[in-house]
């Protein structure tokens, strides 16, 4: 398209040249054949578009203008020769066919363009993160969701990501400075995440996925439907899921009475309703409290093994999640079942699962980030609350353990681990 001042009639309106002479001087040099490799090619393909698209876009452009001032002069704008003053050979612009053919050309040429336009335009995501590394496969689904979108980084998006590794009191700061950066989206996954970001700024948009914690009652937003102010995002409850996963551990092991809750300081609400729902259950609980992240999970098996623990009960949290791989590992070292809220923990060694498919919910939450950096307000967006739940199980874990797995269970489980 062209802007401002547009140029004249006279200098816009394609001249059939008289001779060969003239073709050659007016026609675009073709690449010589010893011109090597792809820029040229690239080059003077963009020549070509560029010419194609001014041309159409001058033809069009004279039909209409003349439309609007008498249909007698319809034809002479399309003819050879339509500069003022200069003879016309009556011949309409090129041939219906030729003129066609232009247009597709040019129509080849505008998306083009528009591709180049939007990589002109560098999007920036800022993630802010509490524990857990970029390498995390949730979030390594969630860039994997950018780029079948369309954005890939260093062209046009950067991910700006800032990891407190555990030290929550960082997280402030670590806003702070994506505030600072002037970032377009910023990208939370835990309560502590979301609130420091919402400290920070009030007008860049906060996409959070609410896992394990309630943002309506932290005041986040205002309500599932209208979020209000800058933020929104995905909303999944672990808690509403808790007395689920843990009656379906007891069904897994009818014989065992003494169960250890590994917890720290983020996941005090859960354990409540660990407790509360134990009440019509009757084990005897061990809440194992982790202290102080990087957490010793070491010391933790070890108390839970000289209490005679015969199952651990896993709570979540950032920092725990961080510790996946090594909780597994020490499960099956001391012969423990163990029962997570994600299918992370059950692909490194975990007995069981029930919650939410975590690399699902960050595909989604890049689609919400779409749809941000497009210009939708999070007002008008509403938050996406989880309803589909899935139990995984690990027989191969199970038959180290020398378990069986109840038919009853395994029959209602969405994904068999062998």
């Amino acid at each position: 398209m062209m802007h401002g001042h547009e140029k004249s009639d006279d200098a816009i309106v394609a001249v059939k040249p008289t001779n060969k002479a003239e073709r050659s001087a007016a026609e675009p040099a073709e690449p010589r054949a010893e011109a090597k490799g792809n820029a040229g090619q690239q080059s003077t393909h963009r020549a070509q578009y560029r010419v194609r698209v001014a041309q159409a876009l001058a033809c069009i452009r004279r039909i209409i203008a003349v439309d609007t001032r008498g249909g007698s002069r319809m034809r002479e704008s399309c003819t050879y020769g339509s500069v003022r003053g200069a003879p016309s050979n009556g011949r309409p612009y090129r041939d219906r066919r030729q003129f066609i053919t232009l247009l597709g050309g040019a129509a080849a040429a505008w998306p083009l363009a528009a591709r180049a336009q939007k990589s002109g335009k560098i999007a920036r995501i800022g993630y802010l993160s509490s524990a857990n590394p970029r390498s995390m496969p949730a979030f390594q689904a969630f860039e994997q969701r950018l780029r079948e979108l369309g954005y890939f980084e260093g062209q046009n998006i950067v991910i700006e990501y800032r990891n407190a590794e555990g030290e929550v009191d960082r997280l402030p700061d670590l806003a702070a400075n994506l505030v600072r950066l002037d970032v377009n989206v910023i990208v939370t996954a835990t309560d502590p995440a979301t609130r420091a970001a919402k400290g920070a700024t009030t007008t860049i948009p906060i996409l959070m996925m609410a896992i394990n914690y309630d943002p309506i009652a932290l005041g986040y937003v205002d309500s599932i439907a209208r979020p209000g102010a800058n933020v929104t995002g995905l909303f999944f409850q672990h808690l509403e899921l808790l007395a689920k996963r843990f009656g379906l551990f007891k069904e897994m092991l009818p014989s065992v009475g003494r169960v250890a809750v590994l917890s720290d300081l983020l996941t005090a609400d859960q354990l409540k309703m660990v407790e509360a729902a134990n009440l019509s259950l009757g084990l005897e609980l061990q809440p194992l409290d982790l202290q102080n992240p990087p957490y010793d999970f070491e010391n933790a098996f070890r108390v839970a093994m000289r209490s005679r623990a015969e199952a651990i009960f896993v709570l979540e949290s950032a920092p725990i999640f961080r510790g996946r791989t090594q909780i597994a590992q020490l499960a099956m070292k001391n012969r423990l079942p163990t029962s997570f809220a994600f299918r992370e923990y059950v692909e490194v060694g975990g007995l069981v699962s029930y919650g939410v498919n975590f690399s699902t919910m960050y595909r989604r939450a890049a689609e919400y980030a779409d749809r941000l950096l497009r210009g939708m307000k999070p007002v008008d967006l509403p938050v996406e609350q989880s309803t589909k739940f899935e139990l995984v199980i690990n027989l191969k874990t199970a038959k180290t353990l020398g378990l069986t797995i109840p038919p009853g269970v395994l029959a209602i489980a969405d994904e068999v681990i062998e």
